[in-house]
Parts: structure tokens; sequence; C-alpha cells
């Protein structure tokens, strides 16, 4: 019980953290921004959002059996494949909830500002293009987080394989 409240207490700090630095760039990328280069801040985040729900679900889903079976063959990123599916709730918690609800949330805020800017380009009233717009932006994040649950269910171990390669060539 004190270990989970260790992991809720640095995770919730994390979170905190996390979202200062996506809102201070998010906030510096959007001043001044035109419409496009908006909507490309928003498919980012929401790029960003889909791409860890993958991660946190293909570790989650993932069998331990493959990595020890590399890690016997003294791959290198099998210990640290190894750690994640230890940890497959805590990793799951941060990519699924930290980083996708943080990434959520900024595309959110950048949805009003590129709504306000679509708004005073055509000179109408803010609603029409804040419905749409957030139609859109919750339809493209509701949608690729469904694709990307099955791909991640299906190819698990593929995605730990690479996610793990791709940290552990961070290590270096």
């Amino acid at each position: 019980m004190k270990e989970n409240k260790k992991w809720i207490l640095t995770i919730t700090c994390l979170a905190f953290f996390i979202t200062i630095i996506f809102s201070l760039g998010a906030q510096f990328l959007l001043e001044d921004v035109n419409i496009f280069l908006g909507i490309i801040i928003i498919l980012l985040f929401i790029l960003i959002g889909v791409i860890f729900d993958i991660i946190g679900v293909a570790v989650q889903s993932s069998d331990a059996v493959p990595f020890h079976a590399m890690a016997s063959k003294k791959v290198k990123s099998a210990k640290t494949a190894k750690k994640m599916l230890k940890n497959s709730a805590k990793v799951s918690s941060f990519c699924n909830d930290v980083i996708g609800d943080i990434c959520n949330i900024i595309s959110g805020s950048a949805v009003a500002v590129v709504s306000v800017t679509i708004a005073s380009k055509l000179d109408v009233d803010e609603t029409i293009p804040t419905l749409l717009v957030t139609s859109v932006v919750a339809a493209l994040t509701i949608g690729g987080k469904a694709l990307g649950k099955g791909f991640a269910v299906s190819t698990s171990e593929y995605i730990v394989t690479k996610v793990t390669k791709l940290m552990h060539s961070f290590k270096k």
C-alpha cells in the first residue's frame, strides 16, 4: 500500500510537470498561429496521444516469454522490456493516462485557439467553428485510439520490442 501511495504521488507530480512543458510548448507554438499551423499542432498532439496509448496497451497485453528468450540471447533491450512488462500497470498508466490525457487537454486548448482564429478570419460567430473543430478532434482522437488498441493487442511483442530498442538507444 505504501508503494502504491508513492507511485500515485510520483505520477501526479510527473503529470504536473509534463503538462507544464507541453502547455508552454503549445502556447509558444500557438501564439499568433495561422490556421494551418494550428491544425498541424492539434494533429501532432492527437498523434502523440494515440502513439502512447498504443504503447500502453501493448505493454499491458504483451507476454513476457519472448523477452525472457531474448534476454537469454543477450539482446540488450530485453532487460528493459522485462522491466516494462513487470511494471506494466505503471507503464500503461503513464502512457495512457499521463501522456494521453495531457495530449487530450492540450489539443482541446489548441482547438479553442484555432476555432477563434477561424471565426475571426471568416468573420463569423465562434460557435460553429468551435463545434466543428471540437467534433473532428474528438472523432480523430477516439477513432485513432480505437484503431491503435487493436493494432497494439495484435502486435504487442513487436511494439514492446521496438519501443525498448528505441529507449535503449537513448541510454547510450
